[in-house]
This record gives C-alpha cells, structure tokens and sequence, in this order.
C-alpha cells in the first residue's frame, strides 16, 4: 500500500458517515423508494404501453442491490449528484397519453429493443454494476466490445421509445436533465476507470463511447 492511498484511507474514514459503504447504502435506498413511488404511476395509468417502464427501471433496482462493493469510489459531490441525477431521471417518468397511435410500433420496437441491449450489459456487468463512477472490475467482452457505455446506449433507446409511447413536456424536461447528467456522469465514470491499465488500454481498442461515430 503506498502513502499517498493510506492518507486517502484515513480521509475517508475521519469524514464519518461520508464513506463509501454508507453512500452505497444511502443510494439503495433512494433508488427503491423512486422505484415504489413509479410503480404506484404505472398501475393508475391508462396508457397500456406504461408497463414498458418498469422492464428498464426493475433491472436498476435489482443491479443497484446485488452489486458487489468497492472502496475505490468516486468521493466527489458533483459526481454523485451527477450520477444520481443520471439514474433518478427514468424512475421519475410519468405515464401519460400517446399522441400519435401510429407510432405505436416505433415506440414499442424502441423500448424493447432497448431494454435488450441494456439487459446485455448488465448480465455481462453482472455484480460490477453500479450508479455513482466506481471500478467494481473492468468488463470488455459482449456489447462492451462495441461501444463503452452499451448500457446507457440502451436506456437512450428505451427513453426514446417511452417519449413517443407516453410523451407529455414534464418527461421531455425529465430526460434533458437526465442526458445532460447522463454525458457528464460518463466522463466522470472514464476518468476514474482510466486510472486502472487495463481500462486505459480497452479505450485505445473500443473508441466510441455511446454512439459509434458519435460519441
């Protein structure tokens, strides 16, 4: 162990309740209490598609509980927030009405599809699935092996969807908000992993973050 980690150990063990076993718990429990609360919408919903919502937003609840834990975690206020922001946007949805029926199908193709690529992702992440930036292990097979964020490559497919299946403008606010948290959070994610080699040499390999070509 070198100096410079044992200082940042005692850090983080004089800041009291500010360590990462205790945000790790207090996250869980935000996250469920959304979760419950988005349930709640989706059962007085007249919108037959709402259901579509809790696919994405379940597997976030169940990952965010079985994750493995790890002291080599983002200690930055704005990372969190970031994070947290990222991750609160989806379970804050509110199932309304579908104003062109005909984009019925694009809607519902968008959501599966989306939840397909996001759920790849996290069997391969497995236990290393996380909210707030934070090395549980670095994984590079499956859908990582294309882009380096395949998960949040998914929830925007999913989000998509949800925007024509139930758009209302307090849900175009909510995902704007979340995307803007969302594209920071990533950067803030890359530059805690890149500290580890092997993430560093995987970035050399897979060059798009979230949209090849794009980003």
């Amino acid at each position: 162990m070198t100096a410079t980690a044992s200082v940042s150990e005692r850090a983080i063990r004089q800041t009291g309740w500010l360590r990462p076993a205790v945000l790790d718990r207090v996250e869980q429990v935000v996250i469920v209490v959304l979760w419950i609360f988005l349930v709640q919408r989706v059962e007085i919903s007249g919108n037959p598609y709402a259901p579509l919502l809790l696919l994405s937003e379940t597997a976030v609840v169940v990952f965010t509980l079985i994750r493995r834990p790890t002291a080599n975690l983002s200690m930055n206020l704005g990372d969190w927030l970031l994070a947290t922001t990222a991750t609160c946007a989806g379970l804050m949805i509110i199932p309304g009405v579908m104003l062109v029926p005909a984009l019925a199908p694009l809607g519902v193709a968008l959501a599966v599809g989306g939840n397909l690529v996001q759920a790849w992702a996290k069997l391969v992440l497995r236990r290393s699935f996380g909210v707030a930036p934070a090395n549980r292990g670095i994984k590079i097979s499956g859908p990582y092996k294309l882009v380096r964020h395949p998960m949040y490559a998914g929830y925007a497919l999913v989000h998509m969807g949800v925007m024509i299946l139930m758009f209302s403008p307090i849900n175009a606010v909510i995902y704007a908000i979340g995307w803007w948290a969302q594209i920071l959070r990533i950067l803030a994610e890359e530059r805690l992993l890149a500290q580890d080699p092997e993430y560093a040499d995987y970035m050399t390999k897979v060059r798009w973050r979230l949209i090849p070509g794009v980003f």
